[in-house]
């Protein structure tokens, strides 16, 4: 894997977006930023950290800085340290893999200590989970702990991974290029699962399974803000989606795509043209949700509240640096919450990369 380092650190980052210039990076620009600060009218300031980067995925931030990166295709993880002038190096690699399309080493999220890696992979006919220990310098042997998740099919394979407040694994599904097995209680497929990190079904789920919802396309992307949790997901033709999941709730694939399907279902809290989004990642920063988009070549932000009765509202999205760097495929805030991390998605068969591609860049305000 060809990496380099542009600045060491998103604290060093942060020190040198104050020199940014007045082009707004929101503007399409065929000449992407190279290691230069860049702004938009919206009021953030974004940095190169590391060029080179192979179909990166998953991202895992470390506390006390840094970062573990995840490669699709080549199945193995990089370790961005912090404090220091060192490029991403290989820390790890899973086996077995099926990297095809959209399938490969998708999502990655750490234990609250930080000693497990927990990566979602692809296979052969059947996706699962592994968990790999992590000593802050490399990880150990990957072991499968959730098995059985249906695979095999080069797209909708979903992919997201994430540690709730609850201590528990949640993942997002695909249909597997099975759309009707997103309706199906006893298939993996379409849903929004959720695990112990010993890898069996949360004794928590009314389902009496690892389901927690159903009736969903494709999730690459799952993220807590407080106790409630969002989730992007890709639509076919004409929506894509932001949905506030909730416990036993029905989204409505393939009997609908985006909202008014009817009591039965649940309405997305945020529709996109699928040419503006294809939702990817996503993270809470900064007190709003943030959305890594493929084909709309753009980062989305939301604002959503609660009322003291607990409903939830979102504002009008907001869009950022569309088309300056080409696909956003994943987002996520470093530990500390000072720094909002975005990789790029140009080597993954679908873009149009140029030298230096894919990055990780550094966004303040």
């Amino acid at each position: 894997m060809r990496v380099t380092l542009a600045l060491a650190t998103a604290g060093l980052a942060a020190s040198l977006l104050t020199a940014c210039g007045d082009d707004p990076a929101n503007e399409a620009d065929p000449d992407r930023p190279t290691g230069t600060a860049t702004a938009d009218p919206g009021g953030l300031r974004t940095t190169e950290i590391a060029t080179g980067l192979d179909t990166p995925w998953g991202l895992a931030p470390l506390v006390g800085g840094g970062l573990l990166i995840g490669s699709r295709d080549s199945a193995e993880i990089l370790h961005l340290p912090a404090g220091g002038a060192e490029a991403p190096r290989v820390v790890g690699t899973v086996d077995g893999v099926r990297a095809s399309g959209e399938s490969g080493l998708l999502g990655l999220t750490l234990s609250r200590d930080q000693t497990t890696l927990y990566a979602y992979r692809t296979g052969e006919t059947e996706n699962g989970i592994v968990a790999m220990s992590w000593d802050g310098e490399r990880l150990g042997a990957p072991e499968e702990i959730v098995g059985g998740i249906p695979g095999g099919a080069s797209f909708h394979q979903g992919g997201a991974l994430a540690l709730g407040p609850d201590g528990n694994l949640w993942v997002g599904t695909g249909d597997n290029g099975v759309p009707e097995d997103a309706q199906d209680p006893d298939s993996l497929s379409g849903k929004v699962l959720r695990y112990t990190t010993q890898g069996e079904p949360s004794p928590d789920n009314e389902s009496g399974t690892a389901v927690y919802s159903s009736g969903h396309r494709n999730v690459e992307g799952l993220v807590f803000q407080g106790d409630l949790l969002w989730a992007s997901e890709f639509g076919q033709d004409q929506y894509d989606e932001l949905n506030l999941i909730d416990q036993g709730s029905n989204y409505g694939w393939p009997e609908v795509e985006g909202t008014g399907g009817g009591d039965q279902y649940v309405d997305p809290a945020v529709v996109w043209s699928t040419d503006d989004a294809s939702p990817s990642g996503i993270a809470s920063w900064d007190g709003s949700l943030w959305l890594a988009a493929l084909q709309g070549e753009r980062l989305w932000e939301v604002v959503a509240s609660t009322d003291p009765n607990g409903a939830v509202s979102v504002e009008e999205p907001v869009a950022h640096f569309v088309g300056t760097y080409g696909r956003i495929r994943n987002t996520v805030s470093t530990a500390d919450g000072s720094v909002l991390w975005v990789v790029t998605s140009n080597t993954d068969g679908r873009g149009d990369p140029d030298d230096g591609d894919d990055r990780l860049i550094a966004v303040t305000r």
